[in-house]
């Protein structure tokens, strides 16, 4: 069986993501979509809310369940059996990161491959970042995240405080 991990924040989850989730699941017999918590980062949402968001992107898809991960993601994959880390790749700079991220977890796993997805030419562009900032500036996110997420995810970035 061909298990996979998609890994990320997720702060919030773009279109970008929806976009690499449909396409990976179709590649794997199993796609782990692994929110990171990072104590070290001030995420807009918590990880409850970027698990219960993907969750309900999931759910028609029997092969994908999203789970939550700190520490290594070498460890997160071995621990769940995992062959492959799906990666997505905007542009160039996104390249050199993870680039060096496949061959850092190389080293440490060598039995775990790294498969780089390039999104639609519509999202590669699009980042959490400009999602969050266009948002909590009170602009439309339409068409940057799933529409089935819009409004929870512009009404929080527009009053963050109401969540604190």
């Amino acid at each position: 069986m061909l298990k996979a991990i998609y890994p990320g924040t997720f702060d919030p989850v773009t279109m970008g993501h929806w976009d690499l989730i449909q396409r990976a699941e179709k590649l794997v017999d199993h796609l782990i979509v692994a929110v990171l918590h990072n104590p070290s980062k001030h995420p807009a949402f918590s990880v409850a809310e970027r698990i219960d968001f993907l969750r309900e992107l999931v759910q028609p898809f029997a092969n994908v369940e999203v789970a939550t991960f700190h520490g290594l993601l070498v460890d997160f994959a071995r621990l769940q059996g995992s062959t492959s880390i799906i990666r997505g790749v905007r542009a160039f700079s996104d390249f050199e990161y993870e680039f060096q991220m496949a061959i850092m977890n190389r080293k440490l796993a060598p039995d775990l491959e790294t498969i780089f997805l390039m999104p639609k030419e519509e999202y590669s562009v699009l980042s959490s970042k400009m999602v969050r900032d266009v948002g909590m500036m009170g602009g439309d996110i339409t068409g940057f995240v799933p529409e089935a997420l819009r409004e929870r995810i512009a009404k929080r970035l527009r009053n963050p405080e109401d969540y604190a």
